[in-house]
């Protein structure tokens, strides 16, 4: 099945403090704003329009998970397979007008997603002042899902995406698009939510400034840096001033032999001894990363 969905496209958080978020995702992360209109904001790390958009609410949830594809016509396909995966579309219109086209569909477990064309990119002026890390892109995010199988057949039925890893008992599976890397989406088993967004990392060194730049606020890293063994990644996991758990990841391993590639089943799912299968180096995942959870916004 041809890949429709190159990567991750952004991020739509319904938050109840915009400004905090503002500043919370300018003065750590080291994102800029490219447009701010009454109670919407755009954020990039790079010449995109839009990678984290923050909508004002009386709730700070996930309300939309974006999924970039090349063309317009690739979405067009996506949008015509969304009934017979068993899902319904909600709208056939790109949510941001910088992006030609797009189609926002809801699976049947609670998820909202958007399939959509790639936003504005000055790719040519990806630099700009930040006292934050400044990250390169936008990455991957890990949704939460009470039937992990059900949502990944919805999303290679529609999206072409495919499954890279996934642990022998679906409590964690991961998801590639056509950038072929590792996983643009990660599925937890659980009620129906957020558990983490993630910016790529340029430098190891910026995790020491993450942490330094963390303790000036007051907060801390809450779990990391370590590396983790699906995707190859170094990783550091912090809170966000709504309380949506951010990674800041180090480049992944990619699919290179897509022909003869066979997804890894991880079988060792006893503590403590499994714990390098996801850190390599050894320090176990805290109970407050392993049970986080943000809420997905209602789907109408």
């Amino acid at each position: 099945m041809t890949h429709l969905v190159f990567g991750i496209g952004h991020i739509k958080l319904n938050v109840r403090d915009v400004a905090a978020m503002i500043h919370d995702s300018t003065e750590i992360l080291g994102l800029r704003v490219t447009r701010q209109d009454g109670g919407e904001a755009w954020l990039s790390s790079n010449g995109r329009k839009a990678e984290l958009v923050l909508l004002e609410s009386d709730e700070n949830s996930c309300h939309t998970i974006g999924l970039e594809a090349l063309t317009a016509q690739d979405v067009v396909e996506a949008a015509s397979r969304v009934a017979a995966a068993g899902c319904r579309v909600l709208s056939t219109e790109p949510s941001m007008d910088c992006c030609d086209a797009g189609v926002t569909f809801a699976t049947p477990e609670g998820l909202r997603f958007e399939v959509h064309t790639p936003t504005r990119d000055a790719m040519y002026n990806p630099r700009y002042p930040t006292h934050g890390i400044k990250p390169r892109r936008i990455d991957h995010i890990n949704i939460i899902t009470p039937d992990p199988e059900a949502t990944r057949r919805q999303l290679s039925a529609i999206c072409g995406m495919r499954l890279t890893e996934r642990l022998v008992n679906d409590a964690l599976s991961w998801m590639y698009g056509g950038n072929r890397q590792h996983h643009i989406l990660g599925l937890v088993k659980g009620a129906v939510g957020l558990h983490h967004y993630s910016f790529e990392f340029n430098h190891f060194s910026d995790y020491c400034r993450l942490g330094d730049i963390l303790d000036g606020f007051d907060r801390q890293v809450l779990w990391g840096p370590g590396r983790h063994r699906p995707g190859d990644n170094t990783y550091a996991y912090y809170l966000d001033s709504s309380g949506t758990m951010v990674e800041c990841s180090g480049a992944m391993h990619t699919v290179a032999d897509e022909a003869h590639f066979e997804p890894n089943v991880i079988t060792n799912l006893e503590r403590p001894g499994n714990v390098r299968q996801m850190n390599v180096w050894g320090s176990p995942a805290p109970l407050e990363w392993r049970e986080h959870r943000s809420p997905f916004a209602k789907i109408d």
